[in-house]
């Protein structure tokens, strides 16, 4: 019998703060550049994946796709959760999948890959130690 694979997932409440919001009262689309953002770090926290491990490991994880669906405007004083979930694959990548809801209802699904590049700015086309060693002792491999 196989294994079902495993699934990480973290969630981060926002505050839709008047800064984020145009003219209408709705959140501005590039807000939710940041909102993703605040989740991929409460992901890094909560699993030992922070951008600090990058910095120590002389490694960039830069973003290369981002891709949204807008379903519903979040408005001003709304307090959705982002949900983001690590997506497996045996590329040397990170992709990540995400929901923004509120009241169970989602307003926004996401997707975003990073790739892995040395100081010098050269991709990496296999995935550095640290994050194979990472995969294994989240039980993903």
């Amino acid at each position: 019998m196989m294994n079902e694979p495993r699934i990480l997932t973290a969630e981060k409440e926002i505050e839709v703060r008047f800064s984020e919001v145009d003219m209408m009262g709705v959140v501005w689309h590039g807000s939710y550049v940041t909102y993703l953002e605040d989740a991929r770090e409460a992901f890094g926290a909560r699993y030992g994946l922070s951008y600090t491990k990058y910095i120590v490991e002389n490694v960039f994880a830069p973003i290369v796709e981002l891709n949204f669906s807008y379903k519903k405007p979040l408005r001003y004083g709304m307090n959705p959760v982002v949900r983001i979930t690590y997506r497996p694959t045996d590329a040397a990548k990170i992709i990540f999948d995400y929901e923004v809801v509120v009241d169970g209802e989602v307003f926004l699904k996401a997707t975003s890959v990073q790739v892995f590049m040395d100081r010098n700015y050269n991709l990496l086309w296999e995935a550095p130690a640290f994050y194979t060693e990472w995969k294994q002792e989240m039980g993903l491999l």
